[in-house]
């Protein structure tokens, strides 16, 4: 992986999180995106609007950002005071591209729920992609010190991201190490911190990094990459061999195989 860009799947780990519970329909289930009054539910303008919210957070995990705008539009129209359900029209607006509408819906969900933390942590996610990685921060040790926080790694491995974006490399370092004391399995720290480890030639501490992030999830190009370099380092011709057929097998079309064709591998 490049030092101060994204694994995709890395990101997913560390990036914007839905703020509602899972709606009580299965993932095979497709519920009704009605305007009107649900089967079963209360006609409580701040449950209907919890209610509507969870199925947009259900139709933003499948893609369906139509659908899930028009859940959270009923949402809002039953309670405007319902924090979480402007939170997700941040996520949905930010996966569309419409940075405006997103900042003004994340805002206005923290202007209702300030001390939200995953409102915080969304919120942070969004500046950091949006290149205000030193602003992102605020959110996310705010997330952080709410004490009630289920997922405080999140947001130490998301704020490590934005540092390292700035070059903060000591800082990215501490938080990736906070996140993976939470959960030693987080991708993006493992995978990060392997890339720090490797910048300052602690090569058996990186190798043991990637290692850990190659048997958690199927490797990336950017996970081969740094496991053959790092092998490389060692001394480890067989091993190096081995990733390199790897890299070539699963992904002969990425960036990282380019690289290690033109033998560029610092």
């Amino acid at each position: 992986m490049r030092f101060l860009a994204l694994v995709a799947l890395a990101a997913a780990a560390a990036g914007c999180q839905t703020t509602t519970t899972t709606p009580t329909s299965t993932p095979s289930q497709e519920p009704t995106p009605t305007t009107g009054t649900m089967t079963g539910s209360s006609t409580e303008p701040r449950n209907r609007a919890r209610i509507h919210t969870e199925l947009a957070s259900l139709y933003f995990e499948r893609g369906n950002m139509g659908v899930a705008l028009e859940a959270l539009r009923t949402a809002t129209a039953a309670d405007p005071t319902y924090a979480l359900a402007h939170g997700m029209f941040g996520l949905v607006y930010m996966e569309l591209k419409e940075f405006k509408l997103a900042e003004e819906s994340f805002q206005r969900g923290l202007g209702l729920a300030p001390q939200d933390p995953d409102l915080n942590h969304n919120y942070g996610w969004f500046l950091c992609q949006t290149q205000r990685e030193k602003e992102a921060i605020k959110y996310f040790t705010a997330a952080i010190r709410n004490p009630l926080y289920a997922t405080p790694g999140r947001s130490f491995a998301a704020a490590g991201i934005c540092s390292l974006r700035q070059n903060e490399i000591k800082d990215a370092e501490a938080y990736f190490l906070r996140a993976l004391q939470i959960d030693p399995d987080d991708l993006a720290s493992l995978i990060q911190l392997g890339q720090i480890r490797y910048r300052q030639n602690n090569f058996d501490e990186a190798r043991r990094l990637v290692q850990r992030f190659n048997k958690l999830v199927e490797p990336t190009p950017e996970s081969l990459w740094l496991a053959l370099r790092v092998e490389r380092k060692l001394g480890e011709r067989i091993a190096e061999a081995n990733f390199a057929g790897q890299l070539r097998r699963r992904y002969p079309g990425s960036r990282e195989y380019q690289l290690l064709q033109r033998g560029e591998f610092d």
